[in-house]
């Protein structure tokens, strides 16, 4: 029962971290009292299994469903927002009696207009849940329209949001991303096969390999029948895990998933979702599906053809759960991270690792003679596995405080926290630490020996990081240089810099230094071009991300190159635009979206993603543009470049454009 519970836990968790949409959809209308009075009303249609919180509900329940008018002095509200009767029981998520709604309900607010109005906005905060879990809590724009009072109802779109730039982005502009690129499908297919080759090596699927082989060769009647048996097994395998991969992306969304990157909530949920992976792995329990789910697939395995070949393969994949299923659900949310057809690449990735095997050994039986004997090496091979797991939830984790800025993970806590983790590593290879599955060491092999060498290597080269090394290696995974204690290392001196006669402490209004090379940057899009139409230098626009991958590989790898650093600190002015920024913008900065049309842009980063897909047709990060004083393109803006040779062409030609 407790499995049971696990299972449904972590795949609920899942759901609720993907962004489903929301099962509750809003209409609005106004319906005329007399004279300048009128009712506003807002209808709520639920999706069924699903039920919506009333206004009112106990403390340490869930979220009121709230409804708030933006007068500005347009009407007066009279009286209170009035809800239907509903129903209240003891809820089961909260365990508490709270009244709620099913299928429909309306929220009606009585108002006096005081001067003429076409429109009025609102938004609505609430929580939905089901029997078993609820979805985070919503926030959605309304607005009820005067035009055709009592006549029609206006559906109210949700507020504008990052998944909805990007899918626009997509769809709208063309512009190719994260996985749909060449690179992408190939960085994406390489790590899952390298990922299903680990799992071949875990003691649930390992042992398989003779097992599964032999017996196809036997029961067939010739070896040709024996080795297209064991090729359909293989395929069965490649169709089960891609069918999988298929599924995440029509559920889920091909295009809106990229998103999902900078979200706080996913990230979050997946660093405590790695967690429990790493803990399984490290062999505090087993992650496993529920045992009638293993019978019934069995109970198939038995029927002749191609149908009993099929549940064979699925056979594997569900017994073999408790081994490949932290493997698989890491890799989806890496792939979902990545967007577009990322989890179906990955999926055919990871299971043509395992498949090929299958088919080799039914090919050249003779092999399987070379295959190491199982043992306490698979368990090794498992336990490897959950430290690797344990620090890429941390990379989860840095990446939610980053988008939030809440300086709890900065760069030394969190090199701190992988040194640690890739440490008692180094320790449990070389066999002075050993965990509860472990059999007792009498030596280590010469393969073990070496794999610790590499892991203490790994681990000693991370130490200068926490005195402000740039680590390159691992440019990708720890938050950037100027995110640090000490964004300059301890006893680093700060480089000398020529951007204008002022010294440190005079820095230009919106100006800061970039740790730790002090170029000059902005992260307001009028300082910076003020500043620049000052100094008489082109801009250097700058759309990046906290949770963007590639923006600190260039900021890492490429800006510190000499020709490149020097460029960046003396011929341009950097405006560094962060489209993944949750806060919130100020009242008089609020803006309305050109996008969506009614709607309004709260937070910064929506301004500057909005800012580039409606100048430059693209939603991807980085994004590099040289412009003038007049906002003219100096040259074509370029993406991701990572050779510096090229990336510093790219700008010296732009600056000599501004130059003629």
């Amino acid at each position: 029962m407790k499995k049971k519970v696990l299972f449904v836990l972590l795949f609920g968790t899942w759901l609720m971290s993907a962004q489903l949409p929301s099962p509750v959809k809003w209409t609005t209308s106004i319906e005329k009292i007399s004279g300048t009075e009128y009712k506003l009303i807002a209808r709520a249609s639920i999706e069924k299994g699903y039920h919506l919180y009333s206004q009112e509900v106990p403390d340490d329940g869930p979220i009121p469903t709230t409804i708030t008018f933006d007068a500005n002095g347009a009407f007066n509200l009279l009286g209170n927002t009035t809800e239907n009767e509903g129903s209240t029981a003891d809820d089961p998520v909260f365990g508490m009696p709270i009244k709620f709604f099913e299928d429909e309900t309306t929220f009606e607010q009585r108002i006096e207009v005081l001067k003429e109005l076409l429109e009025i906005e609102a938004f609505v905060e609430f929580m939905v849940c089901d029997e078993v879990k609820c979805l985070p809590a919503q926030e959605i724009n309304l607005v009820f329209r005067f035009q055709g009072v009592n006549e029609k109802e206006v559906v109210a779109e949700p507020e504008i949001s990052r998944e909805d730039v990007a899918k626009k982005s997509n769809t709208e502009f063309g512009e190719p991303m994260g996985a749909n690129s060449e690179w992408g499908v190939w960085y994406i297919f390489i790590i899952a096969f390298l990922s299903g080759f680990a799992a071949l090596l875990t003691p649930c699927v390992f042992p398989m390999i003779p097992m599964t082989v032999s017996f196809f060769t036997k029961q067939s009647k010739t070896r040709a029948s024996g080795i297209k048996n064991a090729i359909i097994y293989g395929l069965c395998i490649i169709v089960i895990y891609v069918l999988l991969g298929t599924g995440v992306t029509a559920i889920f969304g091909a295009d809106a998933l990229n998103a999902l990157a900078t979200n706080v909530w996913f990230n979050l949920i997946f660093f405590v979702l790695l967690i429990i992976f790493a803990v399984s792995f490290l062999g505090a329990f087993e992650i496993m599906l529920p045992h009638s789910w293993v019978n019934k697939v069995d109970s198939q395995t038995n029927r002749g053809g191609l149908v009993g070949i099929f549940f064979m393969a699925l056979a594997l994949a569900v017994v073999s759960f408790s081994c490949t299923g932290p493997i698989v659900g890491t890799l989806l949310v890496e792939a979902a991270s990545k967007g577009g057809m990322a989890p179906i690449i990955g999926m055919l990735g990871f299971s043509s690792a395992i498949a090929l095997p299958f088919a080799l050994f039914a090919a050249f039986p003779g092999w399987m003679n070379s295959l190491p004997k199982s043992g306490a090496w698979l368990n090794t091979v498992k336990v490897v596995l959950g430290f690797l797991e344990l620090a890429l939830a941390f990379k989860f984790l840095s990446q939610a405080d980053l988008v939030l800025q809440l300086h709890l993970l900065e760069r030394e806590v969190f090199i701190a926290i992988w040194i640690a983790i890739f440490g008692t590593l180094a320790l449990y290879l070389f066999g002075k630490i050993q965990l509860s599955h472990d059999s007792q060491l009498s030596h280590i092999s010469v393969g073990r020996l070496g794999m610790g060498l590499v892991v203490l290597a790994f681990t000693i080269y991370m130490v200068p990081g926490l005195w402000g090394a740039p680590l390159n290696i691992i440019s990708a995974f720890p938050p950037p240089m100027e995110y640090s204690e000490s964004p300059y290392g301890v006893g680093y001196s700060k480089m000398g810099i020529s951007y204008t006669n002022t010294d440190d402490d005079e820095l230009p209004e919106g100006g800061h230094l970039l740790a730790p090379h002090d170029i000059l940057a902005f992260n307001d899009y009028d300082s910076g071009l003020a500043y620049a139409k000052e100094v008489g230098k082109p801009i250097l626009l700058d759309f990046t991300g906290w949770a963007c991958v590639n923006c600190r590989k260039m900021e890492q790898n490429v800006w510190p190159k000499p020709e490149v650093l020097n460029a960046l600190k003396n011929d341009v002015v950097l405006i560094s635009l962060y489209v993944d920024d949750k806060r919130s913008l100020e009242g008089d900065e609020i803006v309305a979206s050109k996008l969506r049309p009614g709607k309004k842009l709260k937070y910064i980063g929506q301004k500057w993603s909005e800012l580039q897909i409606v100048r430059y047709k693209s939603n991807s990060q980085p994004f590099y543009v040289l412009m003038d004083h007049d906002e003219n393109n100096l040259s074509e803006p370029v993406g991701y470049k990572p050779d510096a040779v090229e990336y510093h062409r790219w700008l010296k030609e732009g600056v000599a454009q501004f130059n003629q």
